[in-house]
């Protein structure tokens, strides 16, 4: 299938590979899709979801006290329907000001001040992100809204990244549903390679003009509800990789609007069920990008999706160039079953 093809409303049989420009990073993506495989071949993880543990789960009813004492519950009926915990182990702890420290002609260091956070999304042990109900779904974007406002409260965080990773080939080492959230005193390369990328894009807003020109495309949108558009990105780097952003143009997702929220979490679970209807219950990692804490740069709040279905090799270790062997189109073509 030629991608190219597909933007001008027709099909060839004869497969096209492309190099396509990620807008938001600056960097280029191969999209090779002679090289592509069915759903059904790619790499699975053999058992993503099977967690062998002799202790209870600290993240189910019951066990609370197994955890730091919750910096955050709601609850319904006296009993909690989503919790905000510390991290057990966390990577970045401590308020003290990050300032680097040379030990060597080539060595620096700095102290890992800041926090991190676990956001158990339910009491259901077996109930992932995309089971949740609509209710429940509001309630993670609702918890993480207040959580980042908490978050920019803290002097020495200046950037807060929300992840969620699902399975063992994502990096999930519980099975429980939850996410996390860091609070680091530095904003990452990611971000900052996105903002530049803002910054680049002349005559209005990079996400906002995405959504305009994947409407009028059609054949990368997954969905297009209630303000929020889900589109297999042109630029996708990875199979299956999804974009949800919302219709409403703001860079901070703290300020984002109860409804906005809503259909934000809803569109997440829609996602995530389609994935997982097309490839099983695959690993993946969801990403939220927000703006720095204290910035007031040109940006729209948005998230990524990204099932893990294909390891790099050495071309992309070496080069930072990922290949991705399916088609943005042909994804949202299976995603939707739109033949």
């Amino acid at each position: 299938m030629d991608p190219e093809a597909l933007d001008s409303g027709h099909r060839q049989k004869e497969p096209v590979n492309q190099l396509r420009l990620n807008p938001l990073t600056g960097g280029w993506v191969t999209v090779a899709t002679n090289r592509a495989l069915r759903p059904e071949d790619f790499a699975r993880d053999p058992s993503p979801l099977n967690y062998s543990r002799s202790e209870p789960c600290p993240f189910c009813p019951g066990h609370e006290e197994a955890l730091p004492p919750a910096l955050e519950t709601y609850d319904s009926g006296g009993e909690w329907r989503l919790r905000v915990v510390p991290n057990r182990y966390p990577a970045f702890q401590g308020h003290e000001p990050m300032v680097a420290d040379k030990v060597g002609p080539v060595f620096a260091k700095a102290p890992a001040s800041g926090i991190h956070e676990v956001l158990v999304f339910t009491p259901n042990h077996k109930q992932s992100w995309a089971d949740l109900d609509d209710d429940q779904a509001d309630l993670v974007m609702t918890a993480l809204r207040d959580r980042l406002a908490q978050h920019a409260q803290e002097p020495v965080v200046r950037y807060s990244q929300a992840i969620v990773n699902h399975g063992r080939a994502a990096g999930a080492s519980l099975e429980h549903p939850h996410g996390q959230l860091l609070g680091i005193p530095f904003v990452p390369d990611e971000l900052v390679d996105e903002i530049a990328g803002f910054r680049r894009f002349t005559g209005s807003c990079l996400l906002c003009a995405t959504i305009s020109a994947e409407r009028d495309a059609t054949h990368r949108t997954v969905s297009d509800h209630d303000g929020v558009v889900v589109v297999a990105p042109w630029w996708s780097a990875r199979p299956f990789e999804l974009l949800v952003i919302p219709e409403t143009h703001q860079g901070h997702l703290r300020d984002a609007s109860e409804p906005d929220l809503s259909a934000v979490g809803r569109a997440v679970r829609d996602a995530l069920h389609q994935l997982r209807d097309l490839l099983g219950d695959v690993s993946y990692n969801l990403v939220v990008h927000t703006l720095p804490h204290h910035a007031d740069d040109p940006f729209h709040w948005h998230i990524h999706l990204v099932p893990r279905v294909h390891s790099n090799g050495g071309f992309e270790q070496g080069t930072g160039v990922p290949i991705n062997i399916v088609a943005p189109e042909e994804a949202r073509r299976l995603l939707t079953l739109d033949d």
